[in-house]
């Protein structure tokens, strides 16, 4: 089995935009989420554990999810997630695969994430403080920075 931080890596580069691979008119279909669900959501908490998130901050960026689905999903009962949810997950994975290109070692991206920021997205708060607004929104425009930041969002 590989570990979190490697499983974390393989999914990022394969799940790293909202709904790609999947043609627009599907991305909303019952059986596409449920097949994106629970190895989303595997991936998710393998991001989470390598960012050190808390089970509150996790749950945040799930969309407030109660704490016993949070629970539930950890312990692998997974059913089928919302198309939010889904995108929720995606634009977490075009984060953490940003911040694997942007820096050159384990610790920086993590670092970056949680470090007072001046740029106009941050308003001098941490990136995951936006992160953690709990708004969709929140979570694209941190991608987006990102993304600009590393030469454009295809």
């Amino acid at each position: 089995m590989d570990n979190p931080r490697a499983a974390a890596k393989k999914a990022a580069r394969n799940l790293s935009r909202p709904g790609e691979g999947v043609p627009f008119a599907r991305r909303q279909d019952p059986a596409v989420r449920e097949r994106l669900s629970a190895p989303g959501l595997r991936t998710f908490f393998n991001i989470a554990a390598e960012w050190r998130l808390t089970g509150e901050q996790q749950r945040l960026l799930l969309g407030g999810v109660a704490s016993s689905t949070y629970h539930k999903w950890k312990a692998g009962s997974v059913g089928t997630l919302s198309y939010d949810q889904i995108e929720r997950i995606s634009l977490v994975l075009g984060i953490y695969q940003a911040l694997k290109l942007l820096f050159a070692d384990e610790a920086s991206g993590p670092r970056w994430l949680k470090a007072v920021n001046t740029d106009g997205p941050f308003a001098g708060f941490a990136p995951l403080a936006r992160l953690l607004r709990g708004s969709i929104d929140d979570l694209y425009a941190v991608r987006r920075y990102l993304d600009g930041w590393r030469g454009g969002w295809p």
